[in-house]
């Protein structure tokens, strides 16, 4: 047995004894156990730390980046060198929480092999725990299965189908399409999904998934019937700088917060009042002596104002 040492700040130290890493297997045995599963996204060390330290079990590396931190209009933009970028630095911060890195559009839509060599990427560069696919696509499952990668599937409202759907659209309202989307997740977790993403589906449909399957189920927008939840990071503390879906509740406005710190900052440099004198370096009296000397001046050196 070997104990992995997770790289991240000066003072990293192998993982403590007392800090159960999550896996794919141990959110399986917490849906067997009916315990609530907690999951978000992140894109840069500093709130993945955060996020791990508060104890939620999935980590997200989301293709949402692309909106909430890259300012595109949906998530079709961001590249795979973006997303391993961002992966490295979540991976770093990381040492409970199972890290996923969503897979970006393009980069699993064309042959098996090609999804599998990129996913291979963000296993091998990234440090990632398992990838996140999106639609039924079970030959890639099967395929990254086979390669012992863990597999995340997402299905319901899928943002890089957006085009397709025509927009932002709740799925799996009528019949035929509720019927589908069972068929789907059947065959996804036949395949070898470890761990399936419901966005956008009625309440009653992910409910109904979520019995019938044996893998946990993480709902988004579809209701508290699931195995667990996750929410986009910068939707939940209002810094998505865009209209609140109907199911992204806010814990907590750090727009505004940030807002006051930016302004207040902003009126202290504009007033002199910041940096003060004792945030201010100065000059030893020893060396301010030497100066003085070597101007040949009588008077001791002036003393700068306090600000």
């Amino acid at each position: 047995m070997s104990i992995t040492n997770f790289p991240g700040s000066a003072n990293s130290s192998p993982l403590d004894s007392s800090i159960t890493k999550v896996t794919i297997p141990a959110l399986a045995e917490m849906k067997r156990q009916g315990k609530p599963i907690s999951a978000l996204t992140a894109y840069d060390y500093a709130t993945s730390r955060l996020v791990d330290e508060a104890g939620i079990d999935l980590v997200l590396v989301g293709d949402s980046l692309a909106m909430v931190v890259m300012g595109h209009d949906n998530t079709l933009a961001v590249t795979v060198d973006e997303m391993l970028h961002h992966t490295r630095a979540v991976r770093r911060a990381v040492r409970r929480a199972l890290v996923v890195a969503d897979m970006p559009f393009g980069s699993y839509h064309g042959t098996v092999a090609e999804g599998v060599a990129n996913a291979v990427r963000f296993i091998k560069e990234a440090g990632a725990e398992a990838v996140k696919i999106e639609g039924p696509r079970v030959a890639l499952v099967r395929a990254l299965t086979d390669a012992e990668i863990p597999v995340i599937g997402h299905l319901g409202l899928t943002p890089q189908s957006v085009h397709r759907m025509g927009g932002y659209r709740v799925q799996a309202k009528t019949t035929d399409s509720i019927q589908q989307i069972k068929a789907d997740a059947k065959a996804l977790e036949e395949a070898g999904v470890g761990v399936l993403v419901l966005e956008g589906v009625p309440r009653e449909v992910a409910a109904e998934i979520t019995a019938a399957l044996t893998i946990p189920m993480i709902g988004i927008g579809a209701g508290p019937d699931c195995d667990g939840q996750i929410l986009v990071f910068h939707d939940m503390v209002n810094l998505s700088f865009a209209p609140k879906a109907k199911f992204a509740r806010r814990y907590a406005d750090a727009a505004g917060l940030f807002r006051a710190a930016i302004e207040h900052y902003r009126e202290d440099v504009e007033h002199r009042a910041f940096p003060s004198d004792e945030e201010s370096y100065h000059l030893s009296s020893a060396v301010r002596k030497e100066l003085e000397a070597e101007r040949g001046e009588t008077e001791p050196v002036k003393r700068l104002r306090k600000a």
